[in-house]
């Protein structure tokens, strides 16, 4: 493998009211596309010096267009996942060889109208919906599957309405 390191990032497992998870249609993926991968939570790199806390809502406004949202829980540890070697040197910038991530729960305090997935110039999503937390493995890129495997499993607990 690689001497790339791996990239810091944070990821956002946001709960609705009903429990659900917040998912979106990655706008890189060919319009209408429906498999596993296309699907995704959002995530993005933490920035040299910042928090992790204050990075994950950063990364909602920047991915969803809102804030409004509360961090209920976090991974105790950070989680890694390598990319195929076909992509390596290619996503992420090519500069690194996978990540290692920071999963947050957080609750969505807002309306679904605050949802917007145009808020930044660089728009990652083109459709979301709210989908079962138990849902989250099969969406996912195989590469991503045991994340969103252990992500499914540590957050049960806030997969309840509140």
């Amino acid at each position: 493998m690689t001497q790339l390191p791996l990239r810091p990032n944070v990821g956002a497992c946001l709960f609705n009211r009903d429990g659900l998870v917040f998912i979106g249609r990655r706008a890189d993926q060919p319009a209408g596309e429906t498999n596993s991968g296309a699907w995704q939570m959002p995530q993005g790199g933490l920035d040299e010096g910042e928090d992790p806390e204050t990075a994950v809502l950063r990364e909602l406004s920047e991915e969803i267009g809102t804030r409004n949202a509360q961090v209920i829980g976090r991974m105790a540890e950070w989680l890694d996942y390598d990319l195929p070697a076909h992509l390596v040197g290619k996503a992420l910038g090519g500069r690194f060889r996978g990540q290692t991530q920071l999963w947050f729960a957080l609750r969505f305090l807002g309306q679904d109208s605050e949802i917007r997935l145009d808020a930044d110039r660089h728009q990652e999503f083109d459709a979301w919906r709210w989908a079962p937390l138990a849902e989250l493995p099969a969406i996912a890129v195989p590469f991503r599957r045991p994340i969103y495997e252990r992500v499914a499993r540590d957050f049960t607990r806030y997969a309840v309405p509140g």
